[in-house]
Formats: structure tokens, sequence, C-alpha cells
């Protein structure tokens, strides 16, 4: 198939580079060099003892009961700790625990470390460890609780010691508890935390869950070192271009989830630096599986004939500048147990041929998304739509902001929609735990909108958690590969991208050591000058 140079075949209306690229990269470059003033940013530089973050999505909430966008984990977890936390490598390290091993394929036994202590003194228990499960449990909707092949329960067996028991063998239990923050068991609930007491190596000092500013100062009991900056701001900036400003004046010290054209435009620049590694979340167009028998997009035949309607490569290459690789797999590939199962074809008169042989050659289809959910989200998105609408298809844009209403439409609670803009994060670095969440929907589940976008197919949810139970690693991988590969089969995603995680930072900032899962400690982080 021949292409003109923006990699369209000929024949063809390809999105124009002012669309292609607008927000993502043309425009942004052009508004970057704007004033701050009018723009929703902080104002003044961050003093000598104090470091300044700026986020791309509104930190809700100090604790994740429903909200896990990497870059606030940074800030909750600094607040809030869990018994093990997912390092370097993916591996495993302990945190509140320091003892967390199998000695029985149904049972973990488990250690608090001695002399963990919360900001206000009091000693961190086994009951809060108990309560947090229940807490967590308690919330409709839970992204981390979808992780989980089911929730353990826990017996005590002495003031430090107890053991997390479950019916069937989770041999990566070690990995998920590294996403349930502990709080004093009197003091939790089944809601979003916007303050109180934690463990970790900050205190909340000031907290507005509207605006997404707060203010932290370093806990004066932490069981642990010292942490080397006395104060963290933190502030949510959801224009690009006014966090661009914001770290190129030194107003910001730290931004997350950058663009790659902002990239470009602070590549080399005095006094900043950006901070590069290989990632573990996808990011998906993925379908609404909540579609009544009947409906065109309940069909997979359909799914996969409007696939081929998108240029993936263009827009790897165009759009995202060579900062992310199509998914070959549901998940994806860095984590252990991940497989190829297939890959995105572009091939747009197959898409006509298809989709007019479904009878579903006028199909109409609505995309939804939040701004922020990946970068140059809105530029993907409108190339995505001149793709749809270049194979006859009635496509339209929605997109919501941070802070609004989409979980409820993403419940299936509120207005229909037929292709979800989403980021799916995989904090335990093992492909199981993302396949439990996406794909692990039940009947059961979906009574409480605990599946992923009504995705529910009950031989798969079963062949997935025989696989999760299975304590053969071996074993395991082999089961994984093979429900991986039906899954594929069921054709979830329009399209799929796995994006490099970049973050920039001033060049005082120092030790900031980013991790594969878009996080890292804030309390190993210093500043120079």
């Amino acid at each position: 198939m021949t292409r003109n140079p923006s990699g369209f075949p000929t024949g063809l209306t390809a999105p124009s580079r002012r669309t292609v690229l607008r927000l993502g990269a043309g425009a942004t470059a052009g508004l970057a060099l704007g004033p701050l003033a009018g723009c929703a940013g902080p104002t003044g530089a961050p003093g000598p003892g104090t470091i300044s973050l700026g986020l791309n999505r509104s930190l809700v909430s100090l604790d994740n009961k429903l909200n896990q966008f990497d870059a606030a984990v940074t800030v909750q977890r600094a607040v809030r700790q869990a018994l093990t936390r997912i390092g370097r490598g993916l591996t495993t390290e302990l945190v509140l625990a320091d003892r967390f091993e199998m000695t029985e394929p149904t049972r973990w036994t488990v250690r608090l470390r001695d002399g963990v202590r919360y900001s206000d003194g009091t000693p961190v228990t086994v009951k809060d460890v108990a309560t947090a499960l229940k807490m967590y449990a308690g919330v409709n909707g839970s992204f981390l609780i979808g992780l989980f092949p089911e929730l353990p329960t826990v017996e005590k067996v002495d003031e430090r010691t107890f053991h997390l028991r479950t019916e069937h063998p989770v041999p990566i239990l070690d990995q998920l508890m590294a996403n349930i923050l502990i709080s004093p068991a009197a003091k939790n609930r089944p809601e979003e935390l916007s303050g109180g007491v934690g463990s970790g190596p900050y205190v909340v000092t000031s907290a507005n869950s509207g605006t997404g500013e707060y203010s932290l100062a370093v806990n004066p009991e932490y069981w642990g070192r010292r942490p080397a900056i006395e104060k963290v701001r933190v502030r949510f900036v959801p224009e690009e271009s006014s966090r661009v400003v914001a770290v190129r004046s030194g107003e910001l010290d730290v931004i997350d989830t950058i663009t790659p054209d902002s990239a470009e435009q602070l590549r080399g620049l005095p006094g900043v630096r950006l901070e590069r590694t290989s990632g573990t979340r996808v990011n998906q167009l993925f379908f609404n599986f909540r579609k009544p028998r009947g409906h065109p997009l309940a069909d997979p035949r359909v799914r996969e004939a409007l696939s081929y309607a998108i240029d993936g490569e263009a827009l790897v290459r165009d759009v995202l500048t060579g900062s992310a690789q199509q998914a070959e797999g549901v998940v994806p590939l860095a984590l252990r147990g991940a497989v190829r199962t297939g890959s995105y074809v572009y091939d747009p008169g197959k898409a006509r041929k298809k989709l007019a042989a479904l009878g579903a050659g006028d199909l109409k289809v609505k995309i939804i998304w939040e701004s922020g959910e990946f970068p140059a989200d809105t530029s993907v998105m409108e190339a995505v739509l001149e793709m749809l609408r270049a194979v006859g298809v009635r496509a339209s844009l929605q997109q919501f902001q941070p802070g609004g209403d989409i979980l409820q439409w993403r419940q299936g609670r509120r207005g229909d929609w037929d292709v979800l803009g989403n980021g799916y994060s995989v904090p335990t670095g093992h492909a199981s735990t993302s396949l439990q969440g996406m794909y692990g929907g039940t009947p059961e589940k979906e009574k409480t909108r605990d599946t992923y976008q009504g995705y529910v197919f009950p031989e798969i949810a079963a062949r997935l958690s025989d696989a999760s139970a299975e304590s053969d690693e071996k074993t395991r991988n082999k089961k994984l590969a093979a429900v991986q590969k039906a899954i594929w089969d069921t054709r979830p995603c329009l399209w799929a991208f796995i994006p490099n995680v970049v973050l920039a930072r001033r060049t005082r900032v120092k030790d900031v050591r980013l991790l594969q899962v878009n996080s890292y400690d804030l309390a190993a982080v210093r500043l120079e000058g």
C-alpha cells in the first residue's frame, strides 16, 4: 500500500499536521513560551528547603482506595505506607514489614517491623492491617481491589506477627499488598482520606482536595531515616504548557508525565534535566463491553474491523514522536508473565469492507476520556477521530476535565459511550495483576460495577483465577500465556500503546530514582542550592 509523507495511505484524507500535533506538540510549543499569569499554575519559587511538585492529575486524596494515578502514588506513599513496595527492577521490598513470606500455599507469615509508628506517636498494629483490607474492600469501583484474585484475611499471632490467609494460593500476595496503605484502625474509613495520620516520612500540614494543593512537612515521629527535604508543596497544574513554563522558571521543581514535545523543549536547557525509564503502563482505547446483545460493538468482528482503521505507526511517529511503542499484547511485555499475542494492523480498506459486510458501515462511535490520562491525549484522540471518519465511521469526542464525573460514565451509571481513552497502571510488576484487574470480571462484580468497562467473560475469568492460583511459576506462566491469547481474540481495544516514563526536574533536585511504575521515593530525594 502506498503512503503519503505523513504515513497515511494515498487517496484518504490524513489528519493535518496542525490537527495531529495540536496540544500534543505544535501548539504547546507556542503556549509554553507565554507568561504563566492567567494559567492554573503555582506562583513563587520554592524556598531552599522546599520542593515543589506539579502534578498533571488532581490529587484528590492521600490514600489510594480509588485513585492510583502514578505520580500521585509518590505523594501518597510519603504520608501512608504499605507492608511492602515495588522497587527497582520490579522487585518486592519490605517497608512496614520486616518479614513477608509464603509459609504454606494459602498462608503468608508477616511480621511488622519493630518500632514503626504513626505521626501521632502510636504504633502500627496488626489490627490496622486487618482494618485497611476491610476499608479497601468497602469501596465500590476500586481499581486496586480488582487486582486481587481474593482478599486475604488476617490472623493475629502476636503483637507484631500475623498470617495472611486465602482460600486459594495467591503467589504474588507480597506484591499485591504493596498497594494497601495502612492507617490507624480507629481513623480509617471506606472512603478516600485527604489528610490524617500516617507512618510515612511526611505529614500533611494543609490539604485542599478540591484544588489538589497540599503542603507536607517532615514527620518528627518517622521511624526510618529522616528525609533530606524539610517541606513539600504539591500543586495540580492541568495545563502542560503551564507546567513547562513553571519548571523552566524554577517555580516548580518536578513535573511528571510530560508529552514528547515538552520533553524536546526542555532537553538541554540550563537548570533542567529529564528522567526516563521504560514503563509498565498500558494506554488503551478500550471498548465499552456493556453494550446490549445485538449492538454492533458487542460483536468482536466489528471491534476487530474498527481496529484496522487506526494507523498506530503514524500515531507513535507523528503524535507521540517515538516515545511509546504499539502494544503487542494485552498487557505490557515488560511485566513478568506477559507474552506477545498479536499486533495492531493498519488497513483502512479492510476496515471499510469488513464493516460493510457486518452491517456496520454507518456506525456511530463516541470516544470519551479525561484530560491528562496520558501524554498528548487530545492529539491522539483528534487523530483517531479523523482515522475513523476516513473509513466512514461517524465518530465524536467527549473530553472530561480532571475532577469531573467520568468515573460515573465508566461504571455505566451516567451517559452512554463506545470507546474509552484510559491508562492502566500495573503497580506489582506482574502480568497476572493487570490481567486480573482488567479481564477478571464476573457477573457478581458487575453488579457493583467493579469490572473493567463491563468486560465479563466467565470462562476467561475462571482461567485467570486458575492461573493466578498456580504456585509453580513455570506452570503459572504457561497458563497465563494461553489466557492472554484468548483475551486478545475478544478484541478488547481499538488500539493500545506502551508509553515511556518521563519526568522533568530542576538540577537542584537530586536522587530522583524514577521507577518503571512511574513513581519514586520522595524521602530519598535531596536538594542542592
